[in-house]
């Protein structure tokens, strides 16, 4: 992991150099765990808060990753968020549902997303999903 980020550090110095801010998405090797830690975890104690910013994607929550504590947790780290929501209730398959649908509390997320850093928003679901999701943004107060 050290020698991974490191290299990623060296990356987004030359992004960096040339006016370009680096950025890690939060929906793979991520999720896994080295040395019973999440590797999520440690590349926010690895990598450089200055040159490498994250991105996250809210269905993660089935994994165990929640938004608003993350924001918390690492202020200022964060550049953008993927928008889903996820119907947890139940054993298996935890599907996507519309935002405002599922479990993610979205007053707590976009309040935290804030202290975050986070600057951008992206509804990253089905079209059908997508409108439903748009409609609910735009009476959700925050």
């Amino acid at each position: 992991m050290k020698k991974a980020a490191d290299e990623y550090n060296r990356i987004a110095s030359v992004a960096e150099k040339a006016g370009m801010q680096q950025g890690l998405h939060n929906e793979g090797f991520e999720l896994s765990k080295v040395d019973g830690r999440r590797t999520y975890d440690l590349l926010f104690d690895l990598l450089d808060p200055k040159l490498v910013k994250f991105q996250f994607q809210m269905s993660t929550i089935t994994a165990g990753l929640a938004g608003a504590d993350y924001f918390l947790k690492y202020p200022g780290r964060f550049f953008s968020m993927h928008l889903q929501d996820v119907d947890m209730r139940g054993e298996g398959r935890h599907p996507q549902v519309a935002l405002g649908q599922g479990n993610i509390d979205w007053v707590k997320t976009f309040t935290a997303a804030k202290v975050g850093g986070v600057k951008n928003y992206f509804v990253e679901q089905t079209w059908e999903l997508t409108q439903l999701s748009v409609a609910y943004l735009k009476h959700l107060n925050v």
